[in-house]
């Protein structure tokens, strides 16, 4: 077994990672309710970058918050989803199969 090749390829593919992770940064995604009255845009990392709320949700705190949890949560769901398929490509391609490292990605 090469080890010196081995950690470089480890490296590689640490740096891809993080290659991937910045570029999550930039993948948006725009979750509403059924009603269109709260739209949230967050990046795939799970960062919120908006939230726009209609005028007539401020007339009802708890409709509001309740159309915040279930929107935020549906859009977190979707991130995570994207998140993980992405890394996971990138750790799967790329990583060199050591007896046992397999299920450190699981």
């Amino acid at each position: 077994m090469d080890l010196m090749g081995m950690m470089g390829k480890l490296k590689e593919t640490q740096k891809k990672i993080e290659d991937t992770k910045k570029h999550l940064d930039t993948v948006l995604i725009d979750e509403q309710s059924s009603d269109a009255l709260l739209k949230v845009t967050l990046t795939a990392n799970r960062s919120i970058k908006s939230i726009v709320i209609d005028d007539a949700l401020l007339e009802d705190k708890d409709q509001l918050e309740d159309y915040l949890i279930l929107v935020l949560n549906k859009a977190i769901e979707k991130a995570t989803k994207i998140n993980q398929t992405e890394l996971d490509a990138v750790t799967k391609m790329d990583m060199p199969m050591i007896p046992g490292m397999e299920d450190l990605f699981k």
